[in-house]
């Protein structure tokens, strides 16, 4: 027996798929006791291309992989919402899997997916989806059978992370080590997506559903980029012992979920203090197994691939589909505390009522305490993640 797969895009994350699969037919064999095999490729210019293997059929037309009977999954490679969706949905219609690494697309259409999945008893794979080479998802999925998570806070974009590790270590301006992302490939010519904090928004919502069974509403979301961010605040804020990341923040309180997209400063007691460059993270607040953590690369050709075949691998399984359960959502009725820098004086007049003034640590700098989430108009507050303990306890700099 053969599990026949059809491969919609042959970029980056496509080839290192079919690389992958080439080069591990042995160990797939063994896992799944059958013969994996690429028998169709899709590309958008069949002149740039050319098939892999006269086995393999190279084509334009997403009409002809339809027509094709022996597909048994189809993995989505391209970006973009379509014709990613549309594809995949007929895929599904056929009674085909399909596994996807796209986030923009899976993130806007998971629930049309998931539902035509299930009307004709398919799966749909999409741990490539979030961090590339982390298995956020299936962790999630067993985490969640017991555990009741209360936050996540993730670095879910590496191309702002090695930004921000570049700005720090080798005090570049922001455009210089946009500059070097780009050169190295880390960044598009057009880096929105990134520096912006949409790719890193994708990803939350993603996780988001699958964590509390739907995605934030509009009104909850707060998305803010690094672009703003000058070399000297860098440089000030590391004097002081913090760093900045570009963190993505997920809970679920008082009856609705909350997503942030933002700078924020990390403290060394942080596990997200640690992740550099273009590594992504993962931090999981849970009542039973308390704090966890998951470090590893989130793009590029053979993470996203290793996160592809895992879900090919999971197919045969019986609880490939996980269904939300509401007694795994913890809803938090009280706001807890938070920590936040408030930076020059007219951060001052933005403090809600109620905040609370800890400690001066350096000349219109203030550590104040705040009774829940804020949401942030500007730069000048600026939210620290870690015990701030010793901030309160410092003497003032400057």
């Amino acid at each position: 027996m053969t599990i026949n797969i059809a491969l919609l895009g042959y970029g980056t994350v496509g080839k290192g798929v079919y690389r992958t699969i080439q080069q591990h037919q042995g160990r797939l064999q063994k896992l799944l006791s059958e013969e994996v095999k690429v028998v169709a490729i899709l590309v958008r210019d069949i002149k740039k291309h050319t098939a892999p293997d006269q086995s393999v059929m190279l084509t334009n037309q997403y009409e002809k992989i339809q027509q094709l009977e022996n597909i048994d999954v189809v993995i989505d490679a391209i970006v973009g919402i379509e014709p990613a969706a549309t594809y995949l949905q007929s895929a599904i219609e056929k009674g085909r899997h399909v596994i996807t690494a796209n986030k923009e697309m899976f993130a806007e259409k998971s629930n049309i997916l998931r539902e035509l999945a299930k009307k004709y008893h398919v799966s749909v794979g999409y741990e490539a989806t979030v961090a590339g080479g982390i298995p956020i998802i299936q962790t999630l999925k067993k985490l969640l059978n017991a555990n009741k998570v209360t936050k996540v806070e993730g670095i879910l974009n590496g191309t702002s992370n090695f930004i921000l590790t570049k700005m720090r270590e080798e005090q570049l301006s922001f455009d210089n080590a946009l500059a070097l992302a780009q050169k190295l490939g880390y960044a598009e010519a057009d880096p929105t997506n990134d520096v912006e904090g949409f790719d890193a928004y994708y990803k939350a919502a993603i996780l988001s559903e699958l964590i509390y069974g739907e995605k934030p509403k509009s009104e909850q979301i707060e998305r803010n980029g690094i672009a703003s961010i000058a070399k000297s605040d860098i440089t000030f804020f590391n004097e002081l012992g913090l760093r900045y990341k570009h963190v993505a923040t997920i809970e679920y309180a008082h009856s609705q979920v909350k997503c942030a997209v933002r700078p924020v400063l990390v403290e060394s007691n942080h596990p997200l203090y640690q992740v550099e460059g273009v590594q992504n993270a993962i931090h999981i607040e849970a009542d039973i197994v308390g704090s966890i953590s998951l470090q590893g690369p989130g793009a590029g050709m053979y993470p996203t691939a290793s996160a592809i075949i895992e879900d090919l691998i999971h197919l045969s399984e019986k609880d490939q589909e996980y269904t939300f359960n509401e007694e795994s959502t913890l809803d938090q009725q009280r706001s807890a505390k938070t920590s936040w820098i408030a930076y020059g004086r007219s951060a001052l007049q933005q403090l809600p009522e109620g905040a609370e003034i800890m400690k001066m640590i350096a000349n219109d700098t203030w550590v104040v305490e705040i009774e829940g989430d804020l949401r942030i108009e500007d730069a000048s507050l600026i939210q620290i993640l870690g015990d701030a303990t010793r901030l309160k306890e410092m003497k003032k700099i400057h």
